[in-house]
């Protein structure tokens, strides 16, 4: 299988995740008002855009780690296809509280 399509599904689910997970997104959108608020202008529109890439990215890193783990155990130099495997395995399983909401709204 083509690495392009392992990326995709893995940024699919981040997106999925910082945009309709409502609890982190809450949460994010609280600690991005107090730290960056007059960086963006005190623009709501802005900070909640800024606080659905930091639950993204949040997604996308914390779904690597197992991946990382398996890739330190078993002593590989670069990425296999079961470490992208288990990396899209974990943002799907983090995606998860998102996914009733994105099937609900849809895009």
């Amino acid at each position: 299988m083509n690495r392009n399509f392992y990326f995709i599904g893995i940024a699919f689910f981040g997106m999925i995740n910082g945009i309709f997970n409502q609890l982190a997104l809450i949460f994010a959108l609280l600690y991005v008002q107090m730290l960056a608020g007059p960086l963006l202008f005190g623009s709501l529109s802005l900070t909640l855009m800024f606080a659905s890439l930091m639950v993204s990215t949040a997604t996308i890193i914390l779904g690597g780690i197992p991946a990382a783990i398996y890739e330190r155990i078993t002593g590989a130099s670069e990425s296999s296809d079961l470490s992208l495997w288990i990396w899209l395995a974990g943002t799907a399983i983090l995606a998860l509280p998102a996914a009733g909401n994105f099937l609900t709204i849809g895009l």
